[in-house]
């Protein structure tokens, strides 16, 4: 026993001349904190970073079955529900460690900003922690998209519509986000790199630092009224503030810490035991629109709010606001390092918090019911309007069928009936080609889904037909160069060349 203790020792202490961890390890532990910081208000940062370290664990294991492809990602969730042991409840403890994370993460932020502990020398501090909020709800969105089930395919639909009205750049990005026009193979694969490779690799590296900015500025003190912040003096006065009345973070100020973030894992494991995964619901597909896909929880107020906003205001409003907020939080400590940090002087910053939290949670709670804008269904047992018919040909008026079985006008009006999700549809064939026509149908493109094996080439060539009628006020039939009424199968004997051509080479 005695020699077993010896070489116990000795690899230990080969192992610690190596790499020196247990060491600074022990001191980052005993490192003293201001005595009020033992503190309930303070146990959210700690639980955040338990929390990161059991998606880590349980999104390695996902990892282990799910197939990362357009045609296997539905079935390879169904099969970690259905038939592995515990699948189910892994990818529950997944899902809802997702939305606690959020959660708290969000709590620690405002605690944060109302302890004034974004001010100086914690400025750079708050700064990270600003960008683990952002990369954590990144986390969030790339999740659902990999459940590839109809909301995680209608709610990329409108991610990639709110990328694309960015000015410049939008179109690119869109391309740069889903692999090309359309949602597809290599969307998947991209959101799997993102989700597994990317964004927990920057999110990691990003909490080490935070935390080593935390053990060298020390844990922000517990505010005082009156006690203001000068960068002259705060320093030496923390310093002599933890000399006084320090103690030790373990154990005097971790065990609240580790009961907390106890409770929270208990939490979501009951949340998994009786509420289970995150769908996936129905397979992906773009021609099923009887649907009312909802986002995750933790995006529920913005589908609420782009549900309520007037279309003439949604741009302005998706841009303008989000980069004032970021921005705002971003500068925050660099325009206000310095002053009062309890919140009873602070009375602005209170309002704002209080505000914000009851928007949040009252569009959160619409967010719940808000009724999918346009409503699906909405407007397909309205007919077409019968000027719009006059004098077609035949195939024309199938396609103007195919138009209306297909239910085209719950995302694009005609006549000033429809949905607003797509641009009008009136006068489509005078600022489009043939040819782009079809393309826009089969490739689909930003909000819209693709077509392309959803119609078959007969239904293709009389959509594009019909639709290539539209021309604004021009309501006489289409017509070739030379004046007479065209079919346009003369003009282009199908459209299953395009068709062919758009399916198989994507541009």
């Amino acid at each position: 026993m005695a020699s077993l203790k010896q070489n116990a020792i000795g690899i230990y202490d080969w192992l610690e001349h190596r790499l020196g961890l247990v060491k600074p390890t022990l001191e980052a532990a005993s490192h003293p904190i201001p005595v009020k910081t033992e503190s309930w208000w303070y146990v959210f940062g700690s639980a955040a970073t338990i929390l990161l370290g059991l998606q880590v664990v349980t999104g390695i294991l996902l990892a282990l079955v799910y197939s990362p492809s357009a045609s296997d990602a539905w079935k390879s969730l169904q099969f970690l529900n259905h038939n592995i042991a515990l699948g189910w409840f892994l990818r529950a403890i997944h899902g809802w460690g997702s939305d606690f994370m959020v959660a708290v993460v969000l709590i620690h932020l405002c605690q944060v900003f109302l302890f004034g502990a974004y001010k100086f020398p914690r400025e750079l501090t708050w700064i990270i922690g600003v960008f683990l909020l952002l990369l954590t709800l990144g986390m969030a969105f790339t999740g659902q998209v990999l459940r590839f089930d109809q909301d995680a395919y209608w709610g990329l639909g409108i991610g990639a519509s709110i990328l694309s009205r960015v000015p410049l750049i939008g179109g690119p990005a869109v391309n740069l986000m889903l692999g090309g026009p359309i949602i597809g193979a290599a969307t998947l694969s991209r959101f799997f790199a993102l989700h597994v490779f990317v964004i927990p690799g920057i999110l990691i590296g990003a909490v080490g630092v935070h935390v080593w900015m935390v053990l060298r500025l020390g844990i922000n003190e517990w505010p005082m009224p009156g006690r203001i912040v000068r960068k002259a003096t705060y320093e030496r006065e923390y310093h002599s503030l933890t000399a006084k009345e320090g103690i030790p973070f373990v154990p005097d100020g971790a065990w609240k810490d580790g009961v907390f973030a106890a409770a929270i894992i208990l939490a979501v494991i009951a949340c998994a035991l009786f509420f289970g995964p995150f769908g996936p619901t129905g397979q992906p597909d773009p021609t099923i629109i009887q649907t009312a896909p909802k986002p995750d929880f933790a995006f529920l107020w913005i589908y609420a709010v782009l549900a309520f906003l007037p279309p003439s205001i949604e741009t302005p409003v998706m841009f303008i606001v989000p980069v004032l907020a970021i921005g705002g939080m971003l500068l925050l400590p660099l325009v206000f390092p310095e002053g009062e940090k309890h919140w009873s002087r602070r009375p602005v910053a209170v309002l704002m918090v209080a505000i914000i939290a009851v928007a949040l949670g009252i569009f959160t709670r619409l967010g719940t019911y808000t009724p999918w804008s346009p409503i699906m269904n909405a407007w397909s047992s309205d007919a077409i309007p019968a000027r719009y018919l006059h004098d077609r040909t035949p195939l024309q008026l199938q396609g103007a069928i195919v138009f209306q079985n297909k239910q085209c006008r719950n995302c694009h009006s005609i006549g000033n009936v429809g949905g607003m999700r797509g641009p009008a549809l009136d006068a489509v064939a005078a600022h489009m080609t043939y040819d782009q026509i079809v393309r826009q149908v089969v490739q689909g493109g930003g909000n819209m889904p693709a077509y392309g094996n959803a119609l078959n080439a007969d239904e293709t060539t009389a959509l594009v037909g019909f639709l290539s009628t539209l021309r604004g006020n021009d309501l006489s039939p289409a017509e070739d160069v030379s004046g007479k009424l065209t079919d346009p199968r003369s003009v282009k004997p199908s459209a299953e060349a395009d068709r062919s051509k758009y399916l198989g080479h994507p541009k």
